[in-house]
């Protein structure tokens, strides 16, 4: 706080009300947090709703109402004077009001007091701010002293009209500080207290800088992480003597009694630790309100901190891990450290496992959310999901969880209607995964998929298909039955993204066993991949995947063939040169051209009747890498089977080589700290002993002077050998260029209905 600025708190009292159960008043009020500069205004203001509960213990049918009435209003300060009226009618209504029937009643058993601040607090007689030089005094005697001292200052900060006072109190903040520094190893219970009213200062972002300047959240970081080693030890002396308890004697008495005062001395332990942990994480919490604090949290590694903490049983510390985690995963720093916690979604999914169905509040926030069948939950759960399923490491964790069969049900409840948007884009996700499509079409998942997708046309659950059809192996094998169907719907006027997603599945099927031919042949469908190749025909989308189509079916020779006399291939020509400026277009229609140059028939069409070896030519030095493999692929089963193409491509491979070489040559300018790029001799080049070997490359022609080799031979010599140690380091791609279409991990969360791209 800069030297000008003074703090200022103010309350302002809003309703009264008497409390349903019990005989107190529940006052609301509003305390304003302000900062004056120093012209007195304000510099930052923040606002919060709080409730004081004022029990009256010795309210009954014959106390005077009025004193006591006027009693409430002086002690209490958040009431106004002018609410005495109100307040003496409320003490007449708790007065005459009916105690509730306890009968057939359990009896309750008493909660913990509530980690939010100022709530449910009654006014303790015994705390008072005018003795707190008092309470400072007993920080300084022995433990129990000082836990004594610091509950009655808990009590102070529990009501926030004495955080000012507290404030300004310059010696009260330290020494606490000091004594939970010095002493929160000795006890438990004074480091939770001690920490307890840190957190109520905590609970105001002005006071957020007094925290750090006591450095209070990296303390509680180091007691968390101390805490959790402690728990980790007990843990493992507990199984041993359990294990010796059972190998020994199970029926002796004595060691069954040991054993159960073991257990409970451990159960007690782990209620002090939990209450704690959740204060000092609640603390955090506030603090990382400012994301410079959380990023020094994230270095001190909270994640793992609270990663480790889910393995509890305690529901309230559970609620606010969860908390903090979804808060922290906001940044993609801290979402990676929680991927890479191997363990968390196991520790999820014991964690969902634990919780009770009623348990709305950590339903509510978990990010991991299995029960998806929850209406109430359903839709939130679907959300975060999704997100996580984006990761590709995130997906395959799915495979080991019953989700995936719970939304299997999920998407054949739904009837008639179109499946939800979250959850349809969910299990987009998950298709791309192998493990996952294979759990998905056990049974007749795949079967029961298809039968919708077809009866209703819906493009997305057509996109989940086909994601599950570009997975190799027998995935691909179940296809088979449902070819003709897909045929069937490329030819009718429908949803476009429909047709697109139909046309991706086909392409996707490379089965040996699959007669395209007859495929072809039955449902017509060359005229229509024609027709579908002109510029301007249809949507690009819809375009590429009839490229695609063409290149999965030209695998097969008879097919080829007929797509060769089909006219096809100088419409794929022209199309190139529609889209020459898109590669992917452009590495789809020179794939097609690689698939049909094997073929004998369609090789000679290529070769003879079009000028595609001169686009491939082009193309051959293109900036894409995966255009130049296919390019050189392509190319060189050319010059293997046509001797005048053959010359044209070695010689452009020679012109390119010699360009690249005489570009790097011009452009290498030797420095005055470097004279002699090839050592101190200047002389090196003039050897003619370096002209004359071809280093076993090439036999010597006796023919052939020293002046063959000089300039530009030489550079042509050079050049060959470079382009021999080339074609042997590459490594050509047989297989389809990767194309963007079908999943991509970037897709919108909520997949329209206008491109798939």
């Amino acid at each position: 706080m800069q030297p000008d600025e003074s703090q200022y708190l103010n309350c302002r009292t809003g309703d009264i009300d008497v409390h349903p159960t019990e005989k107190a008043l529940v006052v609301y009020y509003e305390v304003e947090a302000s900062i004056l500069g120093e012209t007195c205004n304000a510099r930052h203001e923040e606002k919060k709703e709080c409730q004081k509960i004022i029990r009256l213990r010795s309210l009954n049918a014959s106390t005077d109402i009025s004193a006591l009435a006027g009693k409430v209003v002086e002690e209490c300060k958040v009431i106004h004077p002018s609410k005495l009226a109100e307040v003496e009618h409320l003490l007449l209504y708790l007065q005459n009001r009916k105690k509730p029937s306890m009968e057939k009643k359990e009896k309750k058993p008493s909660k913990p007091r509530e980690l939010l601040p100022f709530e449910g607090m009654e006014i303790d007689e015994e705390a008072n701010i005018n003795k707190i030089d008092d309470y400072i005094e007993l920080l300084y005697e022995s433990i129990p002293e000082k836990i004594r001292g610091s509950t009655l200052i808990l009590h102070l900060a529990h009501i926030p009209d004495n955080l000012e006072e507290l404030l300004h109190n310059e010696i009260v903040l330290g020494a606490l500080a000091r004594v939970l520094r010095e002493d929160w190893k000795h006890s438990v219970e004074l480091a939770t207290t001690i920490v307890d009213i840190f957190f109520c200062f905590s609970s105001f972002s002005q006071f957020h800088g007094l925290i750090t300047h006591y450095k209070i959240g990296a303390l509680c970081m180091n007691i968390i992480e101390h805490e959790l080693k402690k728990y980790d030890l007990w843990q493992d002396e507990l199984e041993k003597k359990s294990k010796a308890y059972i190998l020994s004697d199970p029926e002796n008495q004595r060691l069954r009694k040991e054993h159960e005062k073991t257990l409970k001395k451990y159960q007690s332990l782990l209620v002090k630790q939990e209450q704690l942990l959740r204060v000092a994480f609640y603390l955090l919490l506030n603090l990382s309100e400012d994301t410079r604090t959380e990023l020094k949290m994230r270095n001190k590694n909270i994640v793992h901190l609270l990663v480790k903490s889910l393995e509890r049983d305690n529901e309230e510390l559970l609620v606010l891990v969860v908390s903090f985690l979804k808060k922290l995963s906001i940044f993609l720093e801290n979402k990676n450290d929680m991927v890479r916690s191997s363990c968390m979604i196991k520790k999820c999914i014991y964690i969902i496992k634990f919780i009770k169905r009623d348990s709305k509040d950590i339903c509510n926030i978990f990010f991991l959310i299995f029960s998806v069948g929850d209406d109430t939950h359903k839709h939130i759960a679907m959300r975060i999901l999704y997100h996580i399923s984006v990761d590709d490491k995130s997906k395959s964790m799915f495979a080991y969880t019953d989700c995936i069969p719970q939304l299997m049900q999920m998407v054949f409840e739904h009837g008639e209607e179109r499946i939800d948007t979250e959850l349809i884009s969910f299990c987009i996700n998950l298709a791309a995964n192998k493990t996952n499509a294979q759990i998905i079409c056990e049974g007749n998942g795949l079967k029961m998929l298809m039968k919708r997708a077809l009866k209703l046309k819906d493009p997305l659950l057509m996109k989940m298909i086909r994601n599950i059809s570009q997975h190799d192996g027998p995935l691909k094998q179940l296809f088979i039955d449902y070819v003709g169907y897909l045929a069937a719907q490329i030819k009718q006027e429908g949803d476009e993204e429909f047709v697109i997603e139909c046309l991706g599945t086909m392409a996707n099927l490379t089965i040996p066993d699959l007669d395209w031919e007859l495929l072809l042949k039955e449902y017509n469908l060359v005229p229509y991949l024609k027709d579908h190749l002109k510029p301007g025909s249809a949507e690009d989308d819809l375009i590429l995947e009839v490229v695609i189509m063409i290149g999965t079916v030209s695998m097969d020779d008879s097919c080829a063939v007929m797509l060769a006399k089909s006219g096809i291939i100088p419409a794929l020509i022209e199309l190139l040169n529609a889209q020459q400026e898109d590669d992917e277009f452009v590495c789809q229609i020179i794939y097609v051209f690689y698939q049909m140059v094997f073929h004998q028939a369609t090789r000679d069409v290529i070769i003879k009747d079009t000028q595609a070896p001169a686009y491939l030519i082009d193309l051959m030095h293109d900036k894409n890498v995966e255009i130049r493999q296919v390019c050189d692929n392509t190319l060189d089963i050319i010059a293997e089977y046509d001797e005048e193409w053959g010359k044209k491509i070695q010689s452009e491979k020679f012109r390119w080589h010699n360009s690249q070489w005489l570009e790097m040559v011009e452009s290498r300018q030797m420095e005055d700290a470097e004279p002699y790029l090839y050592g101190d001799n200047p002389d090196a080049l003039e050897q003619p002993d370096l002209f004359y070997s071809t280093d076993g490359m090439m036999a010597p022609e006796p023919g052939l002077s020293p002046d063959f080799y000089s300039q530009g031979n030489m550079l042509t010599v050079t050049v060959y050998a470079h382009l021999i140690h080339i074609s042997f380091l590459s490594n050509g791609a047989d297989g389809r260029p990767a194309t963007a279409y079908g999943f991509r991990p970037d897709e919108p969360f909520f997949h329209g209905y206008g491109s798939t791209r």
